[in-house]
């Protein structure tokens, strides 16, 4: 909040708050800035200090004005444009103006630069806190011996990845019935890169990719990036909407998909899992049309046992398994995977040789300490067990905020309808210092949606909820 004991004035308290916003991008380019009225009554100063502060902002090229319309986030390209088709056609300008939805990379940056030190109910990892543990750093200590840390510094690590830590990844996959031995397994910088390398070796530009849908917004963006042409799958309880699926696949020659993204265990952002059945009709529709399909399971840690997984089904065919432990256990560590056919595997790690050579071997071989000596799963199983009272507090809350659950509650997130638009109501509550991951966020071509992503760790705090009620109840 504002300070009047602050060595800033209150005019250069809100323009710094602001300015902040705007260059790490929590604010994205073209959206609105609060009415000087509602922004002076949000801050508790006068209208004049508000005015003051757009002028700064106006000074430093950060937001324009737009006459009768309030003050905007600038974007140069943007700006020039909107003012041709203004000089243009001024009567086609809307009276009113939506808010800019909040992109993938305005919610990356939230997890670095926080709005406050509030919980953030729209974060999509877990706090600190709770991955806090004594084993990994006894886990790098004993990799670091004198010899071996000079060992590791003096040169590169083996292509595919430490070949401990692949032994013990094949173990691991082994006791969810993924069949693949060490050799089949190519270490990643995370989850993410595993995916990108999978659309490298897989993918041309302009290729057709099913992506399920809601799905998470960073993977949309990773292949819009790469040139791909996102074909959208909704996504139901049980797995993806088959006769969506069937449709794309029925088209011709050009237009079939070559792959399918999925999250078949607590999807992301719904918490949905893949049912037996489903999951035997979607690898039917693969082997029948030829599309591969990448199975990220980054929440493997939290599932439940038995999970249907499409990897165990397959048997590594048409299918790519992608994981990681960022979510679970030191995200710093920035480790993931892929378990792929003896046929692909080769291609994969000539991509990631092509991307980043090698990766980095001593907090690999830490993390395989960490899985061997049972660390790993005896402190997922304390964090699903801490998980599951903490879904329940904040689903409770939710409800008492005015919500409703649009899925079972399941995981890490929860998928709730608000009843209003919440790329408005994201505006409105990071001017209160939280940062929420509204339902335009998780779909292709973002419309506007009443739904929003929580994650249940960080929803626990019933003073957000009263927060978010008093500005719900305003919209």
């Amino acid at each position: 909040m504002l300070t009047r004991t602050s060595t800033q004035s209150l005019t250069e308290q809100l323009a710094s708050r602001f300015a902040e916003r705007i260059r790490t991008r929590l604010l994205a380019p073209g959206a609105r800035l609060p009415s000087v009225r509602e922004c002076a009554r949000q801050q508790g100063v006068s209208p004049h200090t508000v005015v003051a502060a757009y002028d700064q902002l106006l000074a430093q090229g950060l937001v324009e004005a737009r006459r009768q319309r309030g003050f905007y986030v600038r974007d140069s390209i943007a700006a020039q444009a909107g003012a041709a088709l203004s000089t243009l056609a001024p009567l086609a300008q809307p009276a009113v103006s939506r808010p800019v939805p909040a992109d993938a990379s305005t919610l990356i940056r939230g997890m670095f630069h926080r709005p406050s030190d509030k919980p953030q109910p729209g974060m999509g990892v877990f706090p600190s806190e709770w991955l806090a543990s004594p084993f990994t750093a006894a886990a790098v200590r004993r990799v670091t011996s004198t010899r071996a840390l000079q060992d590791f510094s003096l040169q590169y690590g083996e292509p595919a990845g430490d070949s401990g830590l692949r032994r013990s990844l094949a173990t691991k996959l082994a006791s969810i019935n993924v069949p693949a031995g060490a050799e089949q397994i190519v270490t990643t910088v995370g989850a993410t890169h595993a995916l990108d390398i999978v659309s490298r070796t897989l993918l041309r530009p302009g290729d057709p990719v099913m992506v399920e849908e809601p799905g998470w917004a960073l993977e949309f963006a990773r292949l819009e990036a790469l040139g791909m042409r996102i074909l959208p799958v909704p996504r139901k309880a049980d797995g993806p909407d088959l006769e969506v699926m069937e449709r794309y696949c029925n088209a011709g020659d050009g237009h079939k998909p070559k792959l399918f993204v999925s999250v078949s265990v607590l999807h992301n952002p719904t918490g949905y899992s893949l049912s037996p059945g489903s999951a035997h009709r979607v690898l039917q529709l693969a082997n029948q049309h030829g599309f591969h399909i990448v199975e990220d399971d980054t929440y493997s840690h939290l599932a439940p046992e038995h999970a249907t997984r499409l990897c165990a089904l397959d048997g590594l065919q048409r299918t790519v398994y992608v994981s990681g432990f960022a979510k679970i256990l030191a995200p710093n560590w920035r480790i993931g995977f892929l378990a792929a056919s003896p046929q692909l595997v080769g291609r994969m790690l000539e991509t990631k040789l092509l991307t980043t050579l090698t990766t980095p071997s001593l907090f690999e071989r830490a993390l395989a300490w960490c899985i061997d000596q049972g660390q790993l799963r005896r402190h997922a199983e304390r964090v699903r067990l801490r998980l599951d009272g903490a879904r329940g507090r904040a689903v409770k809350l939710a409800i008492a905020g005015g919500c409703t659950l649009a899925a079972e509650p399941a995981g890490l997130f929860g998928w709730v309808d608000t009843g209003v638009d919440t790329d408005e109501l994201t505006q409105h509550m990071l001017d209160e210092g939280y940062l929420l991951a509204p339902g335009s966020l998780f779909h292709a071509r973002r419309p506007p949606s009443t739904l929003m992503r929580i994650n249940f760790a960080t929803a626990q705090d019933a003073t957000f909820w009263k927060v978010f009620a008093r500005v719900r109840a305003q919209l």
